[in-house]
């Protein structure tokens, strides 16, 4: 059986795996010997007996569980930071070609002339929007050399919307495999003249770029030649109520959690990136050898989630690359539930997916575990509700722990710092938990919903969904 249906399975088995060990620590190896002398006991729903103890835990307990969290995430950000390191040092050119020891050697005396941007805009069916996106590239203070919107399969008035805007349009033939199809028609013709200081810079047509984007990406490919990407830092529209600013709110904490990784790339977004050419070259020329893939194709057709793959391809390829402050989007939200899931578990099944095409290789550790934290944070959450709903059916009158009053307001305070550059709604939304607390619950029940289809075998579809576009609005307070 293939690796890639066993994903699933493994993702299951372990986080609940870790939940276990976490369980039998606390409440088993470094137990409260006194607290459960004489517990008390209740029955809920007319059968089930239930004995519990109001006591706080024990000291112990809470040091053991901050301890245990502490040293899992610091040994997963070293073992990141050991392997992104080695990859960035190799100096094996079949395993690792664009690893910037190799670059800087083979570059050495040699000035491939200034940085340029070449942006491809991938777009099907985005009259609504593809105007403002031009228009957002044509005010940047450094201009793009190349706009070229890619029409795939357009039936509305894209083409002519994006040529009387006076840019270059690229109309794909036959194609059948979505975004990352029409990216590879456009981009052999577009890459074979360009230099290695020429980038290629790949946008969403949704997207507006906010100002300062394309300046601050070309000095710093100017500054270093070993650095192969970089990444746009995205933040949600203005409207769509309140799943809008569920939305704005995720985006601005991942924002906040790339600021305090000092800009070091989890996802080279779709909505927004740049690419040296030679990066994109390479990329193609490994595929079906050093990674998975066509030979000769940039993207891979096969992949859910194009922009996920493409950053695991460089990563492997040993490729430096980096998502500045400076370099940030407004990008489209989903503006109905059904909408969000349907986008949400296609994130979801394709960087899974992506994690089974490329097995256990370094360079793709990281995510493996990033995976598995979410599997965990799924199960921290059932238990918490479920340990709500107990209790509520198990006293008369709710009752007070300050111990829990305590946790809880720490919780509360991070959930608003970190959403607090979002404005007054976004720490509003923040404070009052529980909506977040059940915004949650619905992005657990995509990741379950998506493991459990892979460990089934099921086929994982694109899953478009048309939305009615909505007028744009500017920020009250844009991404800093």
């Amino acid at each position: 059986m293939r690796f890639e249906r066993w994903v699933g399975v493994i993702l299951i088995c372990l986080a609940l795996l870790g939940a276990g060990l976490v369980g039998l620590v606390a409440f088993v190896s470094i137990e409260n010997p006194t607290a459960w002398e004489n517990p008390t006991t209740t029955t809920i729903l007319g059968f089930w007996e239930l004995a519990y103890s109001t006591a706080r835990p024990p000291f112990g307990v809470v040091v053991a569980a901050a301890g245990f969290a502490l040293l899992v995430a610091a040994l997963v950000a070293l073992l990141g930071r050991r392997i992104s390191r080695n990859a960035h040092e190799s100096d094996d050119p079949t395993r690792r070609p664009l690893a910037p020891k190799l670059v800087i050697a083979e570059s050495r005396g040699v000035y491939a002339g200034p940085v340029t941007v070449t942006v491809l805009i991938p777009a099907h069916n985005e009259a609504a929007c593809i105007a403002e996106t031009i228009a957002s590239l044509r005010s940047q203070s450094h201009k793009p050399a190349r706009i070229i919107v890619v029409a795939d399969n357009c039936t509305d008035d894209t083409v002519r919307i994006a040529q009387r805007a006076g840019v270059d349009v690229f109309e794909t033939a036959a194609n059948t495999k979505k975004k990352a199809g029409a990216l590879n028609q456009a981009l052999p013709a577009v890459l074979s003249g360009l230099g290695d200081n020429d980038t290629v810079m790949v946008m969403d047509a949704d997207t507006t770029l906010q100002q300062g984007f394309l300046d601050a990406a070309v000095r710093r490919f100017t500054d270093d030649r070993t650095l192969m990407a970089v990444g746009g830092r995205f933040f949600g529209e203005e409207g769509a109520g309140l799943i809008g600013q569920f939305q704005r709110n995720e985006y601005t904490r991942y924002a906040r959690q790339i600021s305090r990784r000092r800009g070091r790339v989890f996802v080279l977004s779709g909505t927004a990136s740049i690419f040296r050419s030679r990066a994109l070259r390479t990329v193609a020329a490994e595929r079906g050898l050093a990674i998975p893939g066509v030979a000769g194709e940039v993207y891979d057709t096969l992949a859910l989630t194009e922009d996920n793959e493409l950053t695991l391809a460089l990563k492997s390829l040993g490729a430096l690359m980096t998502s500045p402050a400076e370099c940030s989007v407004v990008t489209e939200l989903m503006q109905t539930w059904h909408a969000l899931w349907v986008q949400r578990l296609r994130w979801q099944r394709g960087a899974v997916d992506n994690l089974g095409t490329y097995g256990m290789r370094s360079t793709v550790m990281r995510y493996w575990a990033q995976q598995l934290g979410i599997g965990y944070g799924v199960v921290a959450i059932a238990a918490y509700l479920l340990l709500i709903l107990l209790t509520l059916l198990s006293f008369d009158v709710w009752v007070w722990f300050p111990f829990w009053i305590v946790i809880g307001a720490i919780f509360v305070l991070e959930r608003v710092v970190t959403v607090w550059r979002g404005g007054w709604r976004a720490r509003l939304l923040a404070a009052a938990l529980f909506p977040e607390l059940a915004y949650a619950v619905f992005l657990d029940l995509v990741y379950v919903k998506g493991i459990v289809d892979i460990a089934m075998g099921r086929e994982a579809s694109w899953g478009n969904v048309t939305q009615t576009p909505s007028p744009k609005v500017a920020r009250q307070e844009g991404p800093r």
